[in-house]
């Protein structure tokens, strides 16, 4: 197995592919260069790169949107607290005026209250803002560090590094962070490490 990153048009399997650091830039060229489809977010156009070096096929079954059971329409419905939250579910104006008016006026929709909605099907309006005060409280509290999310490396190792090296200047995180991205990792994810502060070029 190579320790330096090859060219992304040279992989040919999508183990290989998942073992390494890439920028978006780079996997829709990729994936303009093999005919698959280069919309969405960054890991959205791995995993059709990986199935395409796996099967062959051109197609994602992720692009395949399951059908909604749910009619509800969230744009025109009137909302209540006990509106049940369907797999119809989408954000928008009428949802954002219900929260201002029952959970909070300066509302806004954020990542993990938007993750539990989607999570939380079957639950009513009136979860949904408990959640939010849940949320708001959190954040509110004193030492609150706010989720980095799974897909976001380089918040996660920057928090990391600066953590175990706070005199250390953000250069110096960004250019171990450039070391490090160029390096395999069996299970795709690049986290800190003390022995990172090893790194070389020439490694």
């Amino acid at each position: 197995m190579p320790k330096t990153r090859p060219p992304i048009d040279q992989i040919t399997s999508a183990t290989e592919l998942r073992r390494w650091y890439w920028l978006k830039s780079e996997l829709v060229a990729a994936a303009r260069a093999k005919g698959v489809r280069t919309q969405g977010g960054k890991f959205t156009i791995l995993d059709r790169l990986a199935h395409h070096l796996e099967t062959g096929e051109l197609i994602w079954p992720g692009d395949t949107k399951p059908k909604t059971s749910s009619s509800f329409d969230w744009a025109t419905e009137t909302l209540t607290p006990q509106t049940i939250l369907t797999d119809s579910y989408k954000n928008n104006q009428n949802v954002r005026a219900f929260f201002q008016a029952h959970a909070d006026p300066k509302f806004k929709f954020s990542t993990p209250f938007m993750a539990w909605i989607k999570a939380n099907t079957g639950r009513t309006l009136a979860d949904a803002i408990a959640e939010y005060h849940r949320l708001m409280e959190a954040r509110a509290a004193p030492g609150y560090r706010s989720e980095i999310l799974h897909h976001n490396q380089y918040n996660q190792y920057t928090r990391d590094f600066l953590a175990a090296t706070p005199e250390a200047a953000l250069d110096t995180v960004r250019h171990f962070w450039r070391l490090k991205r160029m390096r395999p990792s069996e299970d795709g994810r690049h986290v800190y490490a003390p022995s990172d502060l090893d790194l070389s070029e020439g490694d």
